[in-house]
């Protein structure tokens, strides 16, 4: 994989899309692609949709228990328990950074017991940037992983039923 500082980036041509750019591999993405300005429209691409494709893909890697640190997390708690919230949050965890081009992604992330750390932050890595890019056409120049937690097989304690107080919400 080569980052942004191995290579410059070539100049962006204002041809339309060709069906043969998404089959190409996503290590540099195709110019023509992110810069979507075609003269028929402009696209952008919220942060906020980064963040939740980050996530889930995080998320579909084995090995990784959860997202986010004990803060993030103990909002995501809250929020799952208020009714008609919407639950846990797909970007708990993820921090993003979108330009026109580039994306840089940030992931706190919880590891089960047992499985190898370097190995699961490249599958997760990997994972985050094939999604990201096939999805978006944005090229990924980072994803930074920080294990903030390991999680050991007996400790199910986030199972522990609610408190019985009553609702102010409905």
């Amino acid at each position: 994989m080569t980052s942004a500082s191995d290579s410059p980036v070539p100049p962006v041509s204002n041809q339309p899309l060709s069906g043969s750019a998404t089959a190409k591999p996503r290590t540099g993405a195709d110019p023509s692609r992110l810069a979507d300005d075609s003269g028929q429209g402009k696209t952008t691409i919220a942060s906020g949709v980064v963040q939740k494709i980050a996530g889930i893909a995080a998320r579909e890697v084995s090995g990784v228990y959860s997202m986010g640190g004990g803060v993030s997390r103990a909002f995501g708690a809250i929020r799952e328990r208020i009714p008609g919230g919407t639950g846990t949050s797909q970007a708990a965890g993820v921090q993003v950074e979108v330009g026109e081009k580039q994306a840089a992604i940030d992931l706190d992330i919880i590891v089960e017991y047992g499985a190898g750390i370097v190995e699961l932050a490249r599958a997760v890595r990997r994972n985050v940037i094939g999604a990201v890019e096939q999805m978006t056409g944005l090229e990924v120049i980072e994803v930074n992983i920080a294990v903030n937690d390991i999680h050991m097989p007996g400790d199910d304690n986030d199972a522990e039923p609610a408190p019985a107080t009553t609702s102010r919400v409905e």
